[in-house]
């Protein structure tokens, strides 16, 4: 990668693999370690609740998608950081409506999950294929 005399760059691929070593630096040991505990966390308690509760809710499907996504190597960890945490506010029952409200209960927790699936898009199209 070779700077030009004003400390710009080439062309594009010079920026891109510039602003991807940067993107690397930002993120620690710790906050990858962090990731990793919670998807520990999902993989260890999110198919007990689906079981559970799968029936009630509409969304199941979604997220079984998500956890294809959060399972699948060729995604970026810092793009799975984002459903790790979409599927822990699912399965914590304490959140912002008691998931043992009736009817009501599961709202916000589908509220959660469009959004994230909202925010990944065409992502998850092949996920619930698989």
């Amino acid at each position: 990668m070779q700077e030009n005399l004003n400390g710009d760059y080439n062309d594009i691929d010079e920026i891109y693999e510039h602003q991807k070593k940067d993107d690397f630096d930002i993120y620690s040991d710790e906050t990858k370690e962090s990731y990793e505990e919670k998807k520990r966390y999902v993989e260890e308690n999110l198919w007990e609740k689906v079981e559970r509760i799968g029936k009630k809710i509409s969304f199941a499907k979604d997220i079984a998608a998500l956890y294809k996504y959060l399972t699948d190597p060729d995604v970026s960890w810092h793009r799975k950081t984002i459903v790790v945490g979409a599927l822990i506010y699912f399965i914590v029952p304490v959140d912002t409506i008691p998931d043992i409200a009736p009817l009501i209960g599961y709202l916000d927790d589908l509220g959660v999950i469009t959004a994230v699936l909202k925010f990944l898009g065409h992502e998850l199209i092949p996920y619930y294929e698989k």
